[in-house]
């Protein structure tokens, strides 16, 4: 299921029957698409960008089946000459990124997908749905993470994530939101992630009794003893029994032990636990905690003392619970036409906030030369000639609705986000990094933002500004719009 080497139909119909018109009525153009965020989960003022490499390699192998090309002929709606193209379909766009694992915020283009208008909308969902869904995981781990202040964070949703697929790429990105490894094993084998997990309560229950229970995993895993104690008293008996398995390990020359909890209340069971532990000599034996954590939860457990080295987050990470949906939007930005001028588009809407950026655009990254950390980012059209080392520049805010627009920028460093990932001829121009290469990048970048950015309440706003030779060729569509 989750190999499947095709997901040309993975697909809303509207996608196919506007490709489908594009070819009787503009075959010959092409089109500027930009992929951006509007609203952020929980209330954060950035997320972190995940999904690139899987995206890309999903365009590369982008291609229509016999089966596919005969459930399409069923519909009745697509002509020959349609069908023919998409079983003869080369791929024929340019796409551009934000490398995977930057931190972005609202409004700024992270990927643009260039190329035949005919083809381009036939990538709409099928990449929103990989970069909504990964920077979603991504982001919510990373929030996570942050919260255990340096404790390993262990990825542990499979059973509760929505779907196979979620499973597994819901993983991948947790990893690059800077979790340490994952229950999945299929995600472990895919992305090379190690593995982690002790056993259930059922390996318990299925012993005559607690202890004998512990014995057993230990004979079968001595050297790396990891017992779950709170099947029916952690500090009654689980500590206990494991502290006797541990005493027979260690006579043996094992040392590598834990324990883990998965109810009650943590904050007490723990530090009484670590307290026994010490006591009978395994001070660096370590304590697991579980069940339905997040990050909330981890930050009252980190500030009440807890005496916790993991954390295993389950159905708050893999669903992004407490904020499920990230509203990721594919958009037009400029039409080239026949003679090779490209033309601007914008789209105009009743509610401000849904107004879109025109033009074909660059993003940068600004940076105070002083304290080498980013201040802004900023939204230009490629035509915009800007210096890496910016003297003084007037800018207004990216947001249609804030109340004051107008900014003058002065002595910055401008850093070109998008690059080119693949060329017209679907070949990768950027190496696709494995996933702890991208979580490395991520915590790299996030270590330049202040920290007032990353606080997980109230964090502090980070601008993000248009140039005014975007924001006029905006007013201009608009009007043009109105007429």
């Amino acid at each position: 299921m989750i190999e499947q080497g095709n997901l040309a139909l993975l697909t809303d119909l509207y996608e196919y029957t506007m490709a489908n018109g594009f070819q009787h009525e503009m075959e010959e153009e092409r089109g500027s698409f930009d992929i951006f965020f509007r609203k952020l989960p929980d209330n954060g003022r950035f997320v972190v960008l995940a999904g690139i490499g899987t995206a890309i390699e999903e365009l590369q192998k982008f291609h229509f089946d016999e089966e596919d090309l005969d459930y399409l002929r069923g519909l009745e709606i697509f002509s020959d000459k349609f069908l023919d193209y998409l079983r003869n379909f080369k791929f024929a766009c340019k796409v551009s990124a934000i490398t995977e694992g930057t931190p972005v915020f609202p409004r700024e283009p992270v990927v643009t997908v260039e190329g035949p208008l005919i083809q381009a909308q036939l990538f709409e969902t099928l990449l929103l749905n990989i970069i909504n869904h990964q920077t979603l995981i991504a982001t919510k781990a990373r929030r996570i993470v942050a919260a255990a202040k340096g404790r390993t964070v262990m990825e542990f949703g499979a059973r509760r994530a929505q779907g196979p697929a979620s499973a597994v790429y819901g993983a991948r990105a947790a990893v690059i939101g800077g979790c340490t490894s994952t229950s999945n094993m299929l995600a472990g084998q895919k992305f090379g992630i190690p593995v982690a997990g002790t056993m259930a309560h059922s390996w318990i229950e299925a012993f005559d009794d607690e202890l004998s229970a512990f014995e057993a995993w230990g004979r079968i895993y001595p050297n790396n003893c990891s017992l779950l104690v709170d099947t029916y008293d952690v500090l009654g008996s689980g500590v206990p029994n494991a502290i006797k398995v541990f005493d027979q390990l260690s006579k043996q020359g094992y040392e590598n032990f834990g324990i883990r909890i998965d109810s009650g209340d943590i904050t007490q069971l723990s530090t009484q636990a670590r307290e026994m532990l010490d006591l009978a000599g395994y001070n660096k034996a370590t304590i697991t905690a579980s069940n339905a954590l997040d990050e909330e939860i981890i930050q009252s457990l980190m500030s009440e003392g807890a005496a916790i080295d993991n954390f295993g987050v389950g159905e708050n990470l893999i669903t992004s619970a407490s904020s499920p949906v990230l509203s990721g939007v594919y958009k037009l930005g400029a039409v080239q036409k026949a003679d090779g001028r490209w033309v601007p588009k914008v789209k105009v809407s009743a509610s401000i906030g849904k107004l879109t950026l025109p033009g074909r655009k660059q993003v940068y990254r600004l940076y105070d030369p002083r304290t080498g950390s980013p201040i802004a980012d900023l939204v230009t059209l490629r035509s915009d000639d800007i210096p890496e080392n910016i003297e003084e520049m007037k800018v207004l805010s990216a947001d249609p609705e804030a109340t004051k627009r107008f900014q003058t920028l002065k002595n910055v460093t401008a850093v070109t986000l998008q690059k080119e990932f693949l060329n017209e001829k679907g070949e990768l121009q950027t190496e696709l990094p494995n996933v702890f290469e991208v979580q490395k990048y991520s915590k790299a970048k996030l270590a330049e933002l202040p920290s007032a950015k990353k606080r997980l309440l109230y964090p502090d706003e980070y601008p993000v500004y248009i140039t005014e030779s975007l924001y006029d060729q905006q007013q201009e569509l608009i009007e043009n719009n109105s007429l």
